[in-house]
């Protein structure tokens, strides 16, 4: 038991979060899915590296700052992310605007055509699709399985992130992600 204890206080250490929860009121609007949330106790700034935007050129992720970002690591080959990604959709369209954006950040090699075919097939319609090429950003991001979705505030820290795969239209995510726009 002692073993057992340890590991889950290193994994959350390693994760960046702390036992004791960084954020007692975002703590408190976790539901469901979003107990998988890990918030940090320090933010932690994400890398400068550019993904390359839907219409092939650079999009870095410094041009949200000032937006809550929901930054989403997913490809066609994912089975979660299939089901994943219509609730990230729902999002866009309920939260979704100049004080949060959904970047869902896709992993697939040089593909955009089997991208928009793979989004057309399960009905997203409203996402952007900036790919990760050379695997540069999910690399420097420490993703190592799909999907992966990090919480990025104004400032360009991150401050949450969520292992696998989640619904983003809850009333918990959409409750801690208003909470996140709200704040100062």
């Amino acid at each position: 038991m002692r073993r057992l204890l340890a590991l889950a206080a290193y994994t959350c250490m390693a994760l960046g979060a702390s036992p004791a929860h960084a954020n007692p009121a975002l703590e408190a609007l976790r539901e469901g899915d979003m107990r998988k949330l890990v918030l940090r106790a320090e933010p932690r700034p994400v890398p400068e590296a550019a993904f390359t935007a839907p219409d092939g050129g650079p999009g870095p992720l410094a041009e949200h700052r000032g937006s809550i970002v929901v930054l989403n690591f997913w490809a066609t080959w994912c089975a979660p992310c299939r089901k994943e990604m219509p609730t990230l959709s729902r999002l866009q369209e309920t939260l979704g605007g100049e004080d949060l954006q959904v970047v869902a950040l896709s992993l697939n090699p040089r593909r955009p055509e089997a991208e928009r075919a793979f989004l057309d097939q399960i009905g997203v319609f409203n996402l952007p699709v900036p790919r990760d090429e050379g695997l540069r950003i999910s690399r420097a991001m420490g993703v190592r399985g799909l999907p992966v979705t990090v919480i990025i505030d104004r400032g360009g820290m991150e401050i949450a992130r969520l292992i696998g795969e989640a619904d983003w239209s809850s009333n918990s995510a959409q409750a801690i992600l208003r909470a996140l726009v709200d704040a100062p």
